[in-house]
Order: C-alpha cells, then structure tokens, then sequence
C-alpha cells in the first residue's frame, strides 16, 4: 500500500528544498508595514503568529516542506522509527551554525540543542504556550509538565551521540513528522539561553539564529529587519537579501495606498476597495486572487445554549435536539450569497461541503474527503429549498406543542470585520426569506473584536455562530478536535440521543480512527465515516475554506513553502521578489503550472 499525505513518506534523496528555481534568482528587499508589534523573540513560548513568523525565519526545524507540500529533510539530514511507531532517531547535519544578530558565529548546533529547547517548553514554570505539542505526545512530557516527574532524563527526548537525536514517544503517533514543523519543536542553544536567563528572546540581541536570516535591527514601534544569513546551511535558496518592517498604525487601512506609490513590496486588497479596483485597468492589472489555505470555516449549532434568557435557551434547545430542524437550517443557509460579501468575483473556490478541506492528505492516490461516506457529501451543495422546506414541515410537525415557533436564534459577529456584519445580514435575510417569519427569528449580535470568542463561542452564548479551524498536523484526526467532549465549540455530546447504546456517535467513531495507527487508507476511511455522521447529523454546516480575497504583491506566486500547518510557510526563504506586481492572467498561468509540478513531485514521492 502507498500512502501519500502533506508529510511525505518517500524522499528525494539530493534535492533540496527549493531544486527547482534557477541558482541565480535575483530578487528586491521585501518591504511592508505592520501595526501589531511582536510580543517577545522568544520562540520557546510564544504562539502568537506575528512571533512565530519571525522564529521561522531566525529559527530552523528538523525538516521543512518545500513549495509542493513535499517534507524535506532541514536541520536533520535523515531519520529512522521504530517498528512501533514509538521510538523516532534524527541525524543532525554536522557544521550548522548558530550566529549572533550580526552573523558572527557562537557555536555548532547539536542535538543536545533540541533536549535543552525541550526541557525549557516542558517545565510548568516557563509558561510556554507551546508545551502541549510536545507534552501530548513524548514519553513522560505530561508527567514533567505537571510536577510528577521530576527527572527529566526519563523524558524522551535525548542526545545519543553529538550528531543523533532521539525521541521516544508515549504511544504512536502516524503524524508525529508533520508536527516537527512547529515551534515546540525548535532547538535552543542550552548555554547562550543559560546565560541570559529571563532575558532570552527581550530582543533580537539576545537570542541565536541558525535560520535564513538574522534580525540585525529592532526598534519596537519603528521597525525591525531581517538580514540574510550568509552562514546558513542553505544560503544558496535564501534570495530576498534583507525583509523589512515598518510600524505604521493605521497599516490595514493604508496599505493598498502605500503599495500603489511603490513604498511595500505588499497589501492585501479589502472586499470594501476591490470594485473600485477592478474598475480602473491600472490597479486591476497589478492585484491577483490569494492562495487559499486549509482554515476551515463552519456554521456550528450550539447543544449547550447559555444565551441571554430573552432569546429563550430553553426553547432553542428542544429545537436544535430536533433532526428535521437541523437539518432545515442545513438545507437553507446559501452558502454562495454568503462568500459574495467577501469573495465578490470567485465565491465558488472557497465553498467547500466538508469539514476537512480538499488536498489536505490522501491515501492510495484518493483524497480524503473522497473516501466511504464523506465521497458523497463533497460533491452535493448543502443547499436545498425544496429539502429545507420539507425539514421544516416536518420539524414543525414532529415539535408542535413542545416548542416555540418563531425558534429564536442569536447569531453573533464581529463588528471588527465588515465582511462578517454584512453576512450576518445577508444570512438572517436570506434564510428567514426562504423559512419563513413563522418559523426562525435570526438575530444578528454585533461583538467586539477585543475578547470576542471569550464572550461567545467558548461561553456557549450563541446559538449558531461561524467559527473556524486550523490545523496542527497532517492527519485528519486535528480536525476533530472541536467536536470531541472537553473542546468548547458546540458541545455535540450534549445532542438528545448521544451515547445510546448500539447508536454510534461522532466521538465513538473518531475514537476507531484514531485507534488505526498502521494502514493510513483505513485510518482515513474511518474518520471519513466520523465526519460523515457529523454532517450528516446536520451539527454543523460547512462553509468555506480559509485564505482567498485579493492582493496586490510582487513576490514571486508558488515559490514559497506550502504548508497547511507549522511553520514552513511562514519562511521567507525561496520566495522572490520581483520588479512589478504579479497580475491575475500571470497568476493564474503560474497556478496551473505549480498544480502539474506539483503532481510530478508527488509521484516521485509514491
């Protein structure tokens, strides 16, 4: 059996990551502005984005992705598992680096590097955002994190030679590659972070860097630069020479100006500018669609209301443990008149029917959300009039005398987002239209954007709300973690009906699947048929893929790294920046042209 996902199981052996560009590429500084100052450079416990986009760039991993999604060996030239599944042994690529922020060379990076980065993310007392994904799957990493274990040799993570790393795993895990592209997983030199203490990472002064590039300045509120590296191990794939970054406030609002006067290499391109811009044959050719990525975006139905008792909890809680109500909102929300208050001119590329995207894994050449009872759902649009009228008959039939027609149902958005407020609109009217006054009342809350899922989805005081998910590993199992007991989405444990015996549930089923650990087709069939039933049971409705809009760039399209998790694609390094801005006919001629590349190298791969 072969099985291909985002992590790949075959290398190419002597390719690196970016063989296919031209050894000569030139390229411009990338400029750009920012609003948001990084909280800390110490990539050791932060999970902010804005801090990670910059560890991924002083910072390497064991292994990265290359720009077709492929993983390639990075700090670790190869490695070997167990027979288990359980033991896991990295070579580290002798004479690599670390400099301090003028390049000016420290020490060799070892494999004791990532046993000292392990023991700092692991102890309670460094707060690190980051421990779980080092904690969930290392031998006695929970154990150390809770105070229970108290010698850390008997962690598994150790150095068996100056070159040989070595990490012992608490069970299998068939991800475990994919999830050494993230920050958890990023070596420290053990001495220099010794000898700043709480100091580490305060500035680019003080911290180490063995990635593509150094900061070699930082100005907190002014700006901050990226310099290439000359000592990194792959210099030859780094040619932005020099990143910068300008504090600028009012960023959002002044980018596509500040890109049009030729002052930042980018901006992306508001739903509230993008008539304008298309309108005028000078700005139109300089903007193209964005990549989409694999943010998933759903409708979910809450199961354990907590709302404001004017919107009748109670009352929305008979209703929604109702199949045929469910299933009527199913049916009615238009997902395409939704997407158009974002995607105006190409709504259908981000839709998407499943919660797991497309292309995001497959095996024996099938993707995903093609296998067992998923195949299905992917290929029929969700909505329906004539379904959703029939469910609603037969709601208001199967519920007369126990519920309150018109069902009330809070619906919270951002106001931060202009986007989000007018679909929120645009979807009371549309299914209120469609199911009529008699039956839903659809009531749009405004909330800000400062704690604004503390106040709703995680405090249960909605009844159906957009909400999202991202990713932490190539496997589908990272997709069912908000719907699983203890998560704080929409609680589907708490449906009339779940748990009967002889009934299986969404979590029995993902449990099957995540019990498969060696046949990955039958692994992903299984969750298939866990997401079916989710969907199916019409708990949530899927919306739309992450990503997408418009923007106006002159960074070379599909040279960067591709990666739907970690942060490999956050990296500068193979990316380009060229003389103009890339428009929508070159962008799509160098799509097409990356999707059969892409296809090439994942044959290779099989």
């Amino acid at each position: 059996m072969k099985v291909r996902s985002l992590i790949a199981i075959g290398l190419i052996a002597g390719l690196s990551l970016f063989s296919v560009s031209a050894a000569d590429k030139k390229s411009a500084e990338y400029v750009n502005v920012y609003s948001g100052e990084i909280s800390t450079l110490n990539y050791l416990v932060s999970g902010s984005t804005s801090d990670q986009e910059m560890a991924a760039n002083i910072v390497d991993t064991l292994v990265e992705y290359d720009r077709f999604g492929i993983l390639r060996p990075a700090l670790a030239s190869s490695w070997t598992k167990s027979a288990d599944g359980i033991t896991w042994t990295f070579k580290i690529k002798p004479g690599i680096k670390w400099v301090d922020y003028n390049g000016k060379e420290v020490d060799e990076v070892t494999a004791q590097d990532w046993v000292d980065s392990a023991k700092y993310v692991m102890t309670a007392a460094n707060a690190s955002q980051i421990a779980d994904n080092l904690t969930s799957v290392v031998k006695g990493g929970k154990d150390f994190f809770d105070g229970k274990l108290a010698d850390f040799s008997q962690v598994g993570v150790k150095a068996k030679g100056k070159y040989e790393l070595e990490y012992t795993l608490s069970k299998p895990v068939p991800y475990f590659l994919s999830m050494l592209t993230y920050a958890s997983f990023l070596p420290v030199n053990g001495k220099f972070l010794a000898a700043q203490g709480s100091s580490f990472g305060t500035d680019n002064t003080t911290v180490l860097y063995n990635g593509a590039y150094t900061m070699t300045d930082f100005e907190p509120q002014s700006s901050r630069v990226l310099t290439k590296n000359q000592k990194y191990w792959d210099a030859a794939n780094v040619y932005i020479p020099r990143v910068v970054y300008k504090y600028n406030k009012e960023a959002a609002t002044l980018g596509p100006e500040l890109f049009l006067r030729g002052e930042i290499s980018y901006s992306p391109i508001p739903s509230s500018l993008l008539d304008s811009w298309m309108k005028e044959p000078s700005k139109k050719a300089q903007i193209h669609p964005a990549r989409t990525n694999t943010y998933t975006y759903f409708y979910a139905l809450n199961f354990n209301p907590k709302f404001d008792a004017q919107f009748e909890p109670d009352n929305w809680k008979l209703a929604v443990n109702n199949l045929a109500f469910r299933k009527s909102l199913f049916s009615a929300l238009d997902r395409k008149a939704a997407l158009l208050t974002e995607e105006p001119y190409a709504p259908e590329r981000r839709m998407q029917n499943t919660i797991t995207p497309r292309g995001f894994v497959n095996a024996d050449g099938k993707d995903y959300v093609d296998m067992g009872e998923l195949a299905a759902i992917t290929k029929r649009d969700s909505f329906d009039k004539a379904a959703a009228l029939k469910w609603k008959a037969q709601a208001m039939k199967e519920l007369a005398g126990k519920v309150s027609f018109p069902v009330k149902i809070p619906m919270p958005y951002n106001s931060g987002s202009t986007e989000w407020t007018n679909r929120a609109q645009v979807i009371q009217q549309q299914m209120e239209a469609l199911l009529g006054s008699d039956y839903i009342k659809i009531i749009p809350e405004a909330f800000p954007p400062t704690g604004f899922l503390g106040a709703t989805r995680r405090s249960g005081n909605y009844a159906m709300q957009e909400c999202n998910w991202g990713p932490d590993y190539a496997d589908p199992q990272t997709y069912t973690d908000p719907f699983t007991t203890g998560s704080n989405y929409n609680w589907p444990e708490l449906a009339t009906g779940y748990g009967v015996a002889g009934k299986p549930t969404y979590e029995s089923l993902a449990q099957a699947a995540i019990a498969e650990t060696k046949d990955m087709a039958r692994r992903y069939a299984l969750f298939a048929k866990a997401e079916a039933y989710l969907i199916d049971q019409a708990m949530v409705i899927p919306y739309k893929n992450g990503g997408g809009g418009w923007e106006a760039s002159k960074l070379e399209p599909f040279a960067s790294a591709w990666a739907p998790f970690g942060m490999s694609e956050l990296k500068f390094k193979g990316q380009v920046v060229l003389g103009k801005a890339v428009s929508s006919e070159e962008f799509a001629s160098l799509e097409k042209k990356w999707k059969a590349d892409r296809e090439a190298a994942l044959a290779k791969t099989r």
